[in-house]
């Protein structure tokens, strides 16, 4: 293997800028099938087309100052308010002069004249996180830059991330938290810990007497949804939630009699009246008493202690919590969850325009958070994300009607569907091994849902589309695939790009203009040799049966076998789940079925 990997990674250093590579594979006896493959070696894309500088993920060296706890880093309300108007509002992304000095911790406190100096007509946006999170917040930060909006603050959670903030021009205040700088992972005791700042920052803020605006730094603003939120001044909070069957089809707040989900706190707005005041302390007072409460259950707990009546006919309102406070709930259409967004696509369909995606409901971690709001192409990478190191390789999958659109939407034809397309994208991972290059996924089609528990395909009610693109997370184990596996077990790293990646704008143009088409051929044949030699100008042929060999080798078998996750659940059976096999078709007579024991409840492998 070693003599023909060096050859064809030498093939692949040839100047052309795309590699595209024809090819037919043999699926089972009679079925072929073609598809296009395409990679791209650009050696250093220009940042001129792009409309983030190399900086922007860059920092200068950080102190060693740490911080205080949160508690004791909030200044009291004074009686002098602050309320500049926008234009007195200090330029997002303009850093400091680089040879000036990083000023005093005690300086980013968190006091009611820093929220005004961000506010504007009273209103203040916030997230937080820790320094594992910053790309996921200066993409929060950027989007609501790109939509004008600048009344903004975001809390950090340790002191790396707070200077890196601070050298980059966004309002940040410190949390002195002393958090971890990693990544904590959903539902861990950090995560948990995480909830409470939360809590503890909404209790904050509300008594200097702004709106605020919480948001959780894994969603994105994609519309202004100020205006919209001042359309209910009743209001005294407005939240998202887990809604999944549509309860209206306009922009109208959701029909909160028709909401069984849970509110989620992932989006909310909340106003400095005395009923909200009242929640957050009580909410505040349940968490700290109980480490065990998820901040989220702990709302949800308190606001449905009473639901109704309506406060009018019109604004869709009502009264929650002890009878007093006024909620709304946002519409599932707009401020879309994971599911509504990704899986339904329910504002499409409904011909409306999204204000916020939040990166719920999904089975990838951090990992698959971030790949999904590059597969919809509103997560800013830094440029060297866009001309990766021996660039890229791309194809196009070739699936038969039959297999995406006949019969029934069952266990069955869903396994059929994804498994023809897991063939073909395992091909794809060995060519990409093998030249060295990052592949560019291609879009997944699914027939059913998948979810953590019991369901008849889709969810009744829903808007899910059959067949409809499925997130990559559904059937790939993102996180895996975008971890660092050790070599001398798994074999070379093989990077990944999400399916979107060639259409997104900030790709260099030069790096979409730059073909060379490959042929994937029979050895034996004419001009079929490894070499970069081209058989004619812009073509290169080298033998089909690399792949194979590359395919049954063991450490890529290994890191091929680890790629994929589970489907989930099957109704009436305990467990739900059904693994996925990328080598299912070495098994005769594989069928999908749940582990019958305990015993082979594990993944294949």
């Amino acid at each position: 293997m070693g003599g023909w990997r060096n050859a064809v990674q030498e093939a692949a250093a040839s100047k052309p800028l795309f590699l595209t590579i024809y090819t037919t594979i043999i699926v089972g006896i009679v079925a072929t099938s073609f598809y296009v493959f395409s990679a791209i070696y650009s050696p250093s894309a220009s940042t001129s087309t792009q409309s983030i500088s190399t900086s922007w993920l860059s920092s200068p060296p950080l102190s060693q100052n740490g911080g205080s706890n949160f508690s004791n880093n909030i200044s009291q309300p004074t009686d002098k308010a602050s309320q500049p108007g926008s234009n007195q509002l200090k330029t997002i992304w303009e850093a400091p002069p680089s040879n000036s000095k990083m000023p005093p911790l005690e300086s980013f406190k968190l006091t009611k004249e820093l929220v005004g100096e961000r506010a504007k007509d009273n209103v203040i946006i916030v997230t937080f996180g820790n320094f594992a999170f910053m790309d996921f917040i200066l993409t929060w930060v950027r989007h609501l830059t790109d939509l004008d909006v600048s009344n903004l603050l975001v809390g950090a959670m340790d002191t790396k991330l707070l200077e890196a903030l601070y050298w980059k021009g966004v309002p940040v205040f410190d949390m002195g938290s002393h958090m971890s700088t990693i990544d904590v992972g959903w539902g861990s005791p950090t995560f948990h810990k995480m909830g409470r700042e939360k809590v503890l920052l909404i209790n904050a803020i509300l008594p200097f007497g702004y709106e605020l605006l919480m948001c959780d730094t894994d969603m994105v603003w994609l519309k202004d949804p100020l205006p919209y939120l001042a359309q209910y001044p009743d209001a005294d909070i407005l939240t998202s939630s887990d809604q999944v069957v549509p309860t209206v089809v306009d922009d109208r707040l959701a029909d909160w009699k028709q909401v069984g989900a849970a509110y989620n706190i992932g989006i909310f707005h909340w106003r400095p009246t005395e009923p909200a005041i009242k929640l957050a302390k009580e909410w505040k007072d349940m968490l700290l008493a109980d480490d065990k409460i998820w901040d989220q259950n702990g709302f949800n707990e308190l606001a449905r202690k009473q639901t109704g009546p309506a406060v009018d006919d019109d604004s869709g309102l009502f009264y929650a919590f002890d009878g007093t406070l006024k909620l709304g709930i946002l519409p599932e259409s707009i401020f879309c969850s994971g599911h509504t967004y990704f899986v339904q696509a329910m504002y499409e369909q409904l011909r409306l325009e999204p204000y916020a995606l939040h990166t719920t409901f999904q089975y990838g971690g951090t990992e698959g958070k971030r790949h999904r709001l590059r597969e919809a192409m509103v997560f800013y990478d830094p440029p060297e994300y866009y001309d990766a190191p021996g660039g890229f390789l791309s194809f196009k999958p070739s699936i038969p009607k039959s297999l995406l659109l006949d019969g029934e939407h069952n266990l069955e034809s869903h396994f059929s569907l994804i498994n023809y397309q897991m063939k073909q994208i395992r091909s794809a991972l060995v060519i990409a091994s093998l030249l060295n290059r990052t592949l560019v996924m291609p879009p997944l089609w699914c027939r059913l849902d998948r979810l953590w528990f019991s369901h008849p395909g889709v969810l009744e009610g829903s808007m899910t589309r059959q067949p409809f693109l499925c997130p990559l997370d559904h059937v790939f184990e993102v996180n895996v695939m975008l971890k660092d596996l050790p070599e001398e077990e798994f074999g070379p790293a093989i990077n990944i790009r999400e399916y979107s990646f060639l259409n997104n704008p900030l790709l260099p143009q030069q790096v979409k203009e730059s073909w060379l088409d490959v042929q994937l051929c029979q050895e034996g044949t004419e001009d079929c040799h490894a070499s970069s030699n081209t058989s004619r100008p812009g073509l290169l042929r080298f033998p089909k049966n690399s792949t194979e060999e590359m395919t049954r080798e063991e450490k890529f078998r290994n890191r091929m076998k680890r790629y994929v996750g589970i489907w989930c659940c099957v109704e009436s059976h305990t467990p739900g789940h059904i693994y996925y096999d990328m080598y299912w078709d070495e098994k005769p007579g594989w069928k999908p079925a749940p582990p019958q024991t305990p015993e082979e409840d594990h993944p294949p492998f």
